[in-house]
């Protein structure tokens, strides 16, 4: 169990991180999350993470919560968030119903509050889309783009769903993706099919490296919202060197704390949206070699 002091001391480490890009926490929003989640902070994998199309929020992410354990009815019982009669409010119940889940995880903004969940599919055993179009509350919007992803061999690949309550999105992502995923001409037909903008030079080099893919949907559209290429970072000090970034995401690269196993580690993801493209910079602060992020970050 982690005591009050634990907890003042995390929260410090959250006003240092923030106020590497000039933004200041609120603590009447952070600290009933800190205490309704304490039991798992020692455990938990802690990351930071900074999106340039939302530069006055820090958010942090606590990946702990075991199968059984449900995170967002979690923060609805401690008023962390809002009940819903939405479906985002079924969808995260009605997986651990179906699927094998080792772990959930969720997300904060340090001036916002509670936002998402993250559940992961273990790493041996992906799912498909036919059997996560079944689930009642899963947008319609999945099995719309059934043909999309199986034209590009993402079909049975799914690998973690996050659930976004404020906005009303789901993330779904893939591990495992065919080669040609990330080869530049696969990459803009993708762009094409789903009617988003001519991906960058940036965005195909970026996306030669990436590990991971992610699609997100809406309950209110039929539409693929937006795509995303997530690469891991070995060493993030080497990242303003490699991209163009703002000279606060410079600092919080450079300056972003850690402790035991996550020194210079990082997830560098950019993403295509309606509106062009931006990328999501996320840090570790506590990391463990078992987990699925400690086995990709630290090697193991």
């Amino acid at each position: 169990m982690t005591g009050t002091e634990d907890l003042e001391n995390l929260y410090s480490v959250m006003e240092k991180t923030a106020g590497l890009l000039d933004i200041t926490p609120s603590r009447d929003t952070v600290w009933p999350i800190l205490t309704a989640y304490q039991e798992f902070i020692p455990q938990a994998v802690i990351a930071f993470r900074v999106a340039t199309r939302k530069t006055g929020e820090l958010d942090c992410r606590f990946t702990a919560f075991p199968q059984g354990f449900d995170p967002y009815a979690h923060a609805v019982s401690h008023g962390l968030t809002a009940r819903t009669d939405h479906p985002v409010g079924s969808l995260l119940a009605e997986l651990e119903e179906r699927f094998p889940i080792p772990y959930h995880g969720a997300d904060f903004g340090l001036v916002g509050g509670f936002t998402k969940t993250w559940t992961f599919f273990p790493i041996d055993n992906l799912q498909k889309l036919s059997d996560l179009a079944d689930v009642p509350s899963m947008p319609s919007s999945l099995v719309g783009n059934r043909e999309f992803y199986a034209r590009y061999g993402l079909d049975d690949k799914f690998s973690m769903v996050g659930i976004d309550y404020p906005s009303r999105t789901v993330n779904v992502y893939f591990v495992g993706a065919p080669a040609e995923c990330r080869e530049p001409e696969t990459i803009r037909a993708m762009m094409r099919d789903i009617g988003l903008p001519e991906p960058s030079e940036k965005m195909l080099k970026h996306a030669r490296q990436a590990g991971g893919i992610y699609t997100t949907l809406s309950w209110d559209s039929p539409e693929i919202q937006r795509i995303t290429f997530a690469a891991l970072l070995p060493d993030i000090h080497d990242l303003p060197a490699r991209f163009d970034v703002d000279p606060r995401v410079d600092m919080f690269a450079k300056n972003a704390p850690y402790t035991y196993g996550a020194v210079g580690k990082g997830l560098y993801n950019v993403a295509s949206y309606a509106g062009g493209e931006y990328f999501k910079l996320q840090t570790y602060y506590q990391i463990s070699e078992g987990s699925v992020e400690g086995k990709g970050l630290l090697g193991k």
